[in-house]
C-alpha cells in the first residue's frame, strides 16, 4: 500500500488542490492527514487562496481514502461539515513490518515515545517543519506543512511505499529527502 502523508492545510484550497493532484498522479491508496484542515489558527497568517468551505469539498471527495487526527486547530464544528472522522487524537495503521503512530504533534511527550516503542514510526505535524529523528529507539518524522511552512522550508508532503519514506515539494513534486526503514 502507498500512502500520501501530509499536515497542515490550513484551510489553503490551492495547497489543498496540489495534494489531490499529487495524490493521483502518486497513484497512492491512501492519503494520512496529520491535522489542521480547515483553520489558520490565531498564530498564524492567512494561507494562499484561504477557502475552508472549497478545502471542505475536495476533502469530501476522497473521504473514503483519508484518514486523520486532529490538530490544535480542528474542532467539533469541523466534524460537522467532514464526512470522514477527524477528532481523534491519535491513530495507529499496522504495515508489514511496523506501526505507524499518527498525531498532530502538539501533546508529544518523553512518554509518547515509550508508548509507540522501539522499532516503530511516528507521524506528526504541528511545527510546520520537515523531520526526521530517532528519539529513544522511534523513528519520528514530519512531512512539514502544505501551506504555510516554516524556518524557511517548502510546501511539502511525504510518501510512504512501505520501504521508503519520501518527503516531496508539494509545488513540484521533486523528492528532496528520502529515509529507508
Amino acid at each position: 500500500m502507498k500512502y500520501i502523508i501530509a499536515s497542515d492545510i490550513h484551510g489553503s484550497a490551492s495547497s489543498c488542490r496540489k495534494l489531490l493532484e499529487r495524490f493521483s498522479e502518486e497513484g497512492a491508496d491512501r492519503i494520512l492527514l496529520l491535522g489542521d484542515l480547515l483553520y489558520h489558527g490565531p498564530r498564524n497568517d492567512l494561507p494562499d487562496e484561504y477557502a475552508p468551505k472549497a478545502v471542505i469539498e475536495m476533502l469530501n471527495g476522497v473521504s473514503d481514502r483519508v484518514s486523520t487526527v486532529r490538530g490544535n486547530c480542528d474542532c467539533e464544528v469541523d466534524q460537522m461539515v467532514l464526512t470522514f472522522p477527524i477528532l481523534a487524537d491519535y491513530a495507529w495503521v499496522e504495515t508489514k513490518d511496523r506501526l505507524l503512530y499518527l498525531t498532530h504533534g502538539h501533546h508529544i511527550t518523553e512518554g509518547t515515545y515509550k508508548q509507540i516503542g522501539a522499532g516503530n514510526v511516528l507521524l506528526s505535524g504541528h511545527t510546520h517543519v520537515p523531520l526526521c529523528e530517532t528519539v529513544s529507539g522511534v523513528l519520528h518524522l514530519n512531512p512539514g506543512s502544505t501551506s504555510i511552512p516554516k524556518e524557511g522550508s517548502v510546501k511539502s508532503y511525504m510518501t510512504f511505499d512501505g520501504v521508503t519514506f519520501s518527503w516531496k515539494n508539494l509545488e513540484s513534486g521533486e523528492t528532496y529527502l528520502e529515509k529507508q526503514l
